[in-house]
């Protein structure tokens, strides 16, 4: 099989799948992440609206 002009022998089908298994790996955490710190600025949204502030925050 020649995949973008490489000759990767009789493994080519092992070596696309762990390429493509990482890519799918790597995007399913990033879309974790992402979706994990727009909950927490949520939290933090609401726990600020019901007037809990911060430690490092200032007090006026």
């Amino acid at each position: 099989m020649i995949v973008l002009g490489m000759n990767l022998g009789a493994h080519a089908g092992f070596i696309i799948a762990a390429y493509a298994a990482g890519i799918v790996v790597v995007a399913g955490l990033i879309a974790w992440v992402v979706a994990d710190y727009a909950a927490q600025k949520r939290l933090l949204g609401e726990l600020e609206r019901q007037g809990v502030t911060r430690r490092s925050q200032k007090k006026q």
